[in-house]
């Protein structure tokens, strides 16, 4: 089976963020630029903390591609922490009393981690930076087969956006990208704009949903013979491990729990020409895990930031005693920012579902490959119509 993998590997404070992303195909072509788009994006939110000011990443890459195309050998990509410089030459004070809703007291059962800052340092979301860069490849390789990930904040505590819902997709995406809370409706986001600024005033820290959408799919990624290979279950596991998502959904699933069957499922039509569609996408994309060719719906909950200037109740290790949590700079509201790590996530899964249904080791090969795919219309669905047995 073909399959993309990536590693990251370095700390929050440390010199520099590594990603290795390993099964691209020959003849890819890069463009750094939309790798530097997709960082620059991640850093931008109303209610960012002061590392944002701080770093201005970009991504190097040292293997992988030469001339501007992939190899088809590991792609290596490297962001310098400019925080480094600040910590360097510094003594680190000992950290032994555990924040609630960090890796940090966990961490320190599991490994034995006689300082708890070993845990934030690879706990921290800054390595998210790393996954943004590996994601923006993976949106090129989809882009090729004119398939687009994007995606929006559609709540912010409990401010929800409903006119977008109005809009075409492409119309969604702009008018997100167009204000710092990365919200489709412009009025929502303007009421979440007011919501952080209370939040900011009062000490404390915001969650929120995004929406993911996939267009452009073809019929047929994904698998119902396994439960590994079901796509909904990689991409809930996907939107699962980005630090602080707490709960993820395949279109409106939480919705569609507490209705009618009937009410529920995408009927199917035949057009003029032999297609068969749906006139809903309920389904949000995907039957038995795999693709249905309608839009790809994938909603994810952020829990609020877990570092809180008003500080929390816990225990500090060393003596044993009672002692409030001391604050580590931190966002107040990361959702927008986190909007772009799900998109990355959300790619890599879809572009590993997409090699996986094409095989071959370059583009030329996939390209061709593509243009033969089985699609959803009567000429491509030829039924025998006759009674059979299983015979076993």
């Amino acid at each position: 089976m073909t399959r993309i993998r990536f590693l990251t590997a370095g700390e929050s404070h440390g010199p520099q963020l590594t990603a290795i992303l390993e099964g691209m195909p020959a003849g890819l072509a890069i463009d750094e630029d939309a790798i530097r788009l997709d960082l620059a994006r991640r850093q931008k939110a109303y209610g960012a903390g002061g590392r944002m000011k701080i770093e201005k990443d970009a991504a190097r890459i040292s293997a992988g591609v030469m001339n501007g195309h992939t190899t088809g050998g590991p792609i290596a990509l490297h962001l310098r922490n400019r925080d480094w410089t600040n910590w360097a030459d510094r003594d680190v004070a000992p950290m032994t009393t555990p924040r609630p809703g960090h890796a940090d007291l966990t961490a320190a059962v599991k490994y034995g981690y006689r300082d708890l800052r070993l845990a934030l340092e690879r706990a921290s979301a800054r390595e998210t930076a790393a996954r943004v860069a590996v994601g923006a490849i993976c949106k090129q390789y989809l882009a090729a087969f004119d398939i687009r990930v994007q995606g929006y904040v559609i709540a912010i505590g409990d401010v929800r956006a409903t006119a977008h819902e109005e809009l075409a997709y492409e119309e969604r995406f702009a008018v997100a990208e167009n204000n710092d809370l990365r919200c489709p409706d412009a009025q929502a986001a303007v009421a979440m704009r007011e919501l952080v600024r209370k939040c900011m005033s009062s000490k404390d820290t915001l969650g929120g949903i995004v929406e993911v959408v996939g267009l452009g799919l073809p019929v047929g990624l994904g698998s119902h013979v396994h439960w590994d290979r079901r796509l909904s279950g990689r991409l809930l596991a996907a939107m699962g491990s980005i630090p602080a998502f707490k709960g993820a959904e395949i279109g409106p699933a939480f919705d569609n729990a507490r209705l009618f069957g009937s009410q529920v499922h995408d009927e199917i039509f035949r057009d003029d020409d032999g297609n068969l569609i749906r006139r809903s996408n309920r389904a949000g994309g995907l039957e038995g895990g795999i693709t249905t060719g309608e839009p790809l719906i994938v909603r994810a909950a952020m829990k609020p930031i877990s570092t809180v200037l008003n500080p929390r109740q816990s225990v500090n290790l060393a003596t044993g005693k009672a002692e409030p949590t001391t604050y580590e700079r931190s966002d107040f509201n990361a959702v927008p920012r986190a909007v772009v790590v799900a998109e990355a996530m959300i790619a890599l899964v879809l572009a590993e579902a997409l090699m996986e249904k094409l095989g071959g080791d370059s583009m030329a090969e996939q390209l061709e490959r593509y243009k033969h795919l089985r699609r959803a219309r009567l000429d491509d669905l030829p039924m025998d119509n006759t009674p059979w047995r299983f015979g076993y």
